[in-house]
């Protein structure tokens, strides 16, 4: 959808990067650890600097006990870091239950470590709620693992603590792993709390808290990204991580141990700026008779066009919205197994205001 959005000249509100600089502490970080030779190989699984801080990051923001030598492996992106741990912990012939909706890579990784995926359907009528029978059903001897994304792509979901807890004790009685991905874990909404299941006292042994720094500060090509994680578990996804990307680029990982420096007021500032572009879109989509789930966390809106068109499916209507309205989003089966999301469509604010009011404007006429 990106190349055809540059094709149609069409705003770009499919794919999840940002259209504005990222904070200049962190250009000003990378141009002085270039200018400082930093540019051979750092340790394999990172420099140490980095590791450190993101230890330090998940023993106060996370609630996660964590060592930088121990327990941090830094990657190339978060999308590195869930193939690492999935290579490195699941074997040929192990069921991966794998939350329906979710974001794309999760499949092709178990595929790729010999695992068979097995779909959780969260129900869009109840904004995606966890339904304890079913996960108790999805469960069962050959489970060795769980894929969990809070704030959850593409929904906004953000996972209560009831849910994680029920996620944990099903994990503990089936012997089984979570990877936990939570790059957006800083973007949140209207009082919503993030919290890691790997912060429960049950879990820290059997969970590979993943993120990155792509979507907090906005610089989602340095691909730099990291697992946390027990040292049983840290130690095997070290060995995987050195033979599929041998490390992550050094000059960007010391600029990524200044982001974690930032003050609490980037984060706060963060959010807000967020929120105004969420309500801006969120308005206009409902305006024109797209029904919305308001989003708790991340930067997307999930939305049901059925209302506007009970005839399209969701490509044929997001094709339509690219070359009439240049307005470029996702259609929702992409998320999906199995042909759900036919009748849904998923935008992203990650852009500035500007741009959004733009988009806006042009899907005006969408009823038309």
């Amino acid at each position: 959808m990106t190349r055809l959005a540059a094709k149609h000249d069409a705003v770009n509100l499919a794919q999840g990067f940002p259209d504005f600089a990222c904070p200049k502490e962190l250009k000003d970080a990378a141009a002085k650890a270039i200018d400082e030779d930093f540019n051979q190989y750092s340790v394999t699984w990172g420099a140490p600097i980095l590791r450190e801080a993101i230890a330090k990051k998940a023993r106060i923001y996370n609630k996660i006990e964590a060592d930088g030598d121990k327990n941090v492996v830094v990657t190339c992106g978060t999308t590195e870091a869930m193939v690492c741990a999935q290579l490195a912990i699941l074997d040929p012939g192990d069921e991966l239950i794998v939350l329906d909706p979710h974001y794309e890579n999760y499949v092709p990784d178990a595929i790729i470590s010999g695992a068979k995926p097995r779909y959780l359907e969260l129900a869009q009528e109840n904004e995606f709620a966890l339904d304890e029978e079913e996960i108790k059903r999805a469960f069962n001897s050959k489970t060795r693992g769980i894929v969990l994304n809070t704030p959850l792509n593409p929904t906004g979901k953000v996972f209560e603590k009831k849910e994680l807890k029920l996620i944990a004790d099903l994990c503990n009685d089936y012997d089984a792993v979570c990877f936990s991905d939570e790059i957006y874990e800083y973007i949140l909404y209207d009082g919503a709390k993030h919290v890691s299941i790997g912060s429960l006292p049950s879990m820290r042994e059997r969970t590979v808290t993943i993120s990155g720094f792509s979507k907090t500060y906005s610089v989602t090509g340095w691909r730099v990204g990291y697992a946390t994680a027990s040292v049983r578990l840290t130690n095997a996804i070290k060995k995987v991580h050195d033979f599929v990307t041998v490390g992550a680029p050094h000059p960007l990982q010391i600029a990524c141990a200044k982001a974690l420096s930032l003050p609490d007021s980037y984060y706060e500032r963060l959010r807000s700026d967020y929120d105004q572009r969420r309500m801006t879109l969120l308005s206009s989509l409902e305006e024109v008779g797209l029904r919305c789930i308001k989003p708790r966390g991340a930067y997307y809106i999930w939305s049901d066009f059925s209302g506007l068109d009970s005839k399209s499916t969701d490509t044929e209507f997001a094709m339509r919205m690219l070359k009439r309205n240049r307005v470029a989003a996702v259609p929702g089966s992409s998320f999906f197994q199995g042909g759900r999301g036919s009748k849904n469509i998923r935008f992203t604010f990650s852009k500035k205001i500007e741009t959004i009011e733009e988009a806006c404007l042009r899907l005006k006429s969408l009823q038309r």
